[in-house]
């Protein structure tokens, strides 16, 4: 019998950032994840961005290498790939673009009609920028 858990109230994702004012620099000021704490212990730092709904995806291997297929023509994703919804998935890469992202696919249209980008970002972590399409 499997007993469920209850309470979990949010998803949060914690990169390990080699050049930390590169990484806050480029999620909170370029991204524009809303900046909703920050501490300091023992010479250390860290930031925590709201980045809105949270959702955890959890795919096997063969629909990841589908994905990477569809959005960028051939797999590049690691075991861990970071998705942000945004409104306008262009504009949102040619701003990050800017920032210093490598581009590693354009946005591309999906089959489950969304406007997907993928892009090689700072802290070592590649992102998928999606604009829902609609119906």
């Amino acid at each position: 019998m499997i007993v469920a858990m209850t309470g979990v109230r949010e998803l949060r994702l914690v990169v390990t950032a080699d050049d930390y004012d590169e990484a806050l620099r480029f999620y909170r000021d370029v991204l524009g994840l809303e900046q909703r704490a920050a501490f300091t212990s023992d010479g250390g730092r860290v930031t925590i961005l709201e980045a809105g709904r949270a959702t955890l995806e959890i795919t096997d291997p063969p629909h990841a290498a589908f994905i990477d297929e569809v959005e960028v023509g051939r797999r590049v994703a690691g075991h861990v790939r970071v998705a942000f919804e945004v409104d306008d998935s262009a504009a949102a890469t040619r701003a990050l673009e800017a920032a210093g992202a490598e581009v590693i696919a354009e946005p591309t249209r999906t089959p489950w009609n969304s406007l997907n980008a993928r892009l090689q970002a700072p802290a070592g972590l590649q992102l998928t920028l999606f604009q829902e399409l609609g119906d």
